[in-house]
């Protein structure tokens, strides 16, 4: 529910929201409502998603690539996340997503999603996103860009982005015969294995 509350007002800003290039950087606005919280009466961390969720929407929308991804049955998925917390966000606060595109693979587009209130980063995730069209089959990022044009020079996919999807390709990778969230041997839980999300 609370993300279709939030697409609501999402497709109500939209309108008067300004053109951005589909590499962002992307100020997406927000004020934290009651749903948001959690029992700490702070921005619950799951909420952080769901916003993130429409914060790409938006660069999407602005970048004006909504209505040929739709028309051509694309749609995105998100294949790994990763996000920071540094300070909380609380009732009625207002605070900005801002998404920049990082750079993209043959497969994957991955992008920065920082939240800013007042001038300082309350969180900070990565994202690792894929196109799918109506059948299931894989939309390259290229494909995808090809659809904006001109969007200049290809952004250098930094060094930490890929050894961050490195270890997150690695801990989704299961052996035949094996469980891939089996502790090991002693019962003690294993040390996860992501690096910092940002250097």
């Amino acid at each position: 529910m609370k993300l279709y509350l939030r697409l609501l007002a999402f497709a109500l800003l939209t309108r008067r929201r300004s053109r951005v290039s589909v590499l962002g950087p992307a100020r997406t606005p927000f004020r934290v409502w009651p749903t948001d919280l959690d029992l700490l009466r702070h921005v619950n961390n799951g909420t952080y998603l769901t916003i993130m969720d429409v914060a790409r929407l938006d660069l999407l929308s602005r970048a004006g690539l909504s209505r040929a991804v739709r028309a051509r049955g694309w749609y995105p998925v998100v294949v790994a996340e990763t996000i920071t917390f540094r300070r909380s966000l609380t009732l009625f606060q207002r605070f900005e997503v801002v998404t920049t595109c990082l750079g993209w693979d043959e497969r994957s587009i991955f992008l920065a999603q920082d939240f800013e209130r007042g001038g300082k980063v309350v969180a900070s995730a990565v994202i690792r996103a894929r196109f799918l069209g109506r059948d299931g089959e894989r939309v390259t990022p290229d494909q995808l860009l090809a659809l904006a044009g001109d969007v200049g020079p290809r952004p250098s996919l930094p060094e930490w982005v890929e050894r961050w999807a490195a270890a997150t390709d690695a801990r989704t990778q299961t052996k035949p015969g094996t469980d891939s969230h089996a502790r090991p041997a002693g019962g003690a839980s294993s040390r996860s294995t992501l690096p910092s999300i940002r250097p």
